[in-house]
């Protein structure tokens, strides 16, 4: 079985974030950029099938050369090998078009990511990917078993879990669960001393034009000062009067 782990380089989520030229631009410095958590959780998955079922695991990100620490990171996780699209990732449907041409290309039986990045939070490529490519897909994924081109699968919905069939070829977007937290890998000096000799791949974009753009950026309205009350009625009161909660 092939495996393809779409991986996200996204800002630490306790880096202080802020914007440049009017707020137009996302600035990048003193920003620490990680796997995106999401992603993590799936590439873990995909460990586990290297490890129980012999599958190979490749792993790939559309951006540019400082994404590249991010895969080396993949790598010395235990990834076979590394693809880096050299684009841009302006959108998400030019994020789904370039992967498309990586899957169409690579014959890989399996695509996993994560159900979102931690940035953006669109939670749209993974299922604009399987549609690109006509591949099966379960989004929000919680559980995953492969028995040769059959899949068992487990997903959130809300007010509980849904198990569902499907077979190979498919596209998982898996969120916490797929793994637990605990199951996450930190790179050992063997993995990350590994990972350099592993080979990383720079394939140029297959053309695809984004189909939105940011217009500006905005942050989050600071929080007021705390309000402490002494009885339930004073509580109700600012709830239904000033914060319209109720």
């Amino acid at each position: 079985m092939k495996i393809l782990v779409c991986i996200s380089h996204v800002p630490d989520t306790t880096s202080k974030i802020n914007f440049t030229e009017n707020d137009t631009k996302f600035d990048t410095n003193g920003v620490q950029f990680v796997i995106n958590p999401y992603d993590e959780f799936s590439l873990t998955r995909a460990m586990w099938f290297k490890e129980k079922q012999g599958a190979s695991v490749t792993v790939v990100n559309v951006g540019g050369a400082e994404t590249e620490p991010t895969l080396r990171k993949a790598l010395a996780i235990g990834a076979d090998d590394a693809i880096r699209v050299n684009a841009e990732p302006t959108d998400g449907f030019l994020v789904a078009k370039e992967l498309a041409e990586v899957v169409k290309n690579g014959g890989y039986d399996l695509v996993l990511a994560g159900k979102e990045s931690a940035d953006y939070n669109g939670q749209m490529v993974p299922g604009m990917l399987a549609s690109l490519l006509d591949f099966n897909f379960v989004n929000g994924c919680v559980g995953v078993e492969v028995d040769g081109t059959n899949v068992t699968l487990e997903r959130e919905i809300d007010g509980g879990e849904e198990k569902v069939s499907s077979t190979l070829p498919m596209v998982v977007a898996g969120q916490k669960g797929i793994v637990e937290e605990k199951d996450l890998r930190i790179p050992n000096m063997r993995g990350i001393m590994m990972a350099r000799k592993k080979p990383l791949s720079v394939v140029e974009p297959a053309g695809a034009s984004a189909a939105t753009g940011t217009k500006t950026f905005e942050k989050p309205a600071p929080k007021g000062d705390v309000k402490l009350v002494d009885n339930v009625d004073d509580l109700i009161n600012l709830l239904h009067n000033e914060a319209k909660a109720i």
